[in-house]
């Protein structure tokens, strides 16, 4: 076994999947940091493993002061909390599929050792497939479905991935984690993905400078279009209903916020510049047979009731 890697248990199933986010730079909305941990907290999965974190981060870089140092929390000068980087492993026993989540930190530096101990955990694992997730912010209708980017790692992925309403990416520029390992899974022969959701962020700077973004912390809706497209990937049925109401809140919540900025600021245009927003979007709709099939009969059986 690598000697970066700690594992407790290796549990056996006979189908493993695994599911990866990243405390990140492409963390918009929180979808590469915090859904992992939801998901873990949904399904009751247990710590089983990490990797070590010692050849990977930097304390500091001299002259930036807090800039990458871990953070302290004292209670009466007394440590309380020691926030160190992390890169968890997690498992959640769901019937004959193993579900593995994990949990990291970006790596600040020795990225070819994090992908070769990050890979070699896979292999440990026995796991056949990898999705990885991002968020990038981007001006795009808050109360319609996100479009999701995709990467993968073999080409005979591509065929299935189509089926999921992605977008497949052509972006030229900085890597991010997510996109940096498709490279090594590629040469490992492991089917490998990253979902990317496209979170809304707009910028009225231009027309009023004085007026505030909206921008997104935790998107619950870019959280739930990329589960519906985990649980149909691997076949995890997780209830996701609870999700899917905080969906809907985040959209009245951001709807409300708008109103009250059109009140409040109406030299920014927020209307104006939310109907050039929608009509430049193809709304990615995914809905799987059986949602069809939900569907159908759901308005069945209202068309029954009247």
């Amino acid at each position: 076994m690598d000697d970066l890697l700690e594992l407790a248990e290796i549990p056996n199933s006979e189908e493993a999947c695994l599911i990866v986010g990243w405390r990140q730079w492409a963390d918009a909305g929180a979808v590469s940091s915090e859904l992992p941990q939801y998901l873990i907290d949904q399904t009751g999965a247990r710590k089983i493993g990490a990797i070590k974190s010692d050849p990977f981060y930097f304390f500091q870089i001299p002259g930036t002061q807090h800039f990458l140092r871990p953070e302290i929390k004292l209670t009466e000068g007394h440590r309380a909390e020691l926030r160190r980087n992390k890169n968890e492993i997690f498992y959640a026993d769901n019937e004959r599929k193993g579900l593995f989540v994990f949990l990291g930190d970006e790596p600040h530096l020795n990225i070819e050792r994090y992908a070769q101990a990050f890979f070699n955990l896979v292999q440990e694992l026995k796991v056949k497939r990898v999705a990885a997730m991002g968020g990038v912010y981007a001006p795009v209708p808050y109360d319609k479905d996100r479009q999701i980017s995709c990467i993968y790692s073999l080409p005979r992925m591509k065929k299935e991935l189509g089926e999921y309403a992605v977008r497949f990416s052509n972006y030229e520029g900085g890597v991010t984690i997510g996109s940096y390992l498709s490279d090594r899974a590629e040469q490992l022969g492991i089917e490998y993905l990253v979902f990317n959701a496209m979170v809304p962020m707009y910028d009225f700077s231009e027309l009023a400078p004085d007026v505030e973004r909206i921008i997104i912390d935790q998107d619950y809706k870019a959280w739930f279009d990329l589960m519906r497209r985990f649980n149909y990937l691997f076949k995890l049925g997780i209830d996701l209903s609870h999700l899917e109401q905080q969906s809907r809140e985040l959209v009245n919540a951001i709807a409300h916020q708008i109103e009250t900025l059109e009140k409040q600021a109406p030299q920014a245009q927020v209307r104006e510049y939310l109907a050039k927003v929608n009509a430049s979007f193809n709304e990615p709709s995914f809905m799987p047979l059986d949602d069809v099939w939900k569907t159908g009969l759901k308005d069945l059986f209202s068309d029954s009731e009247e």
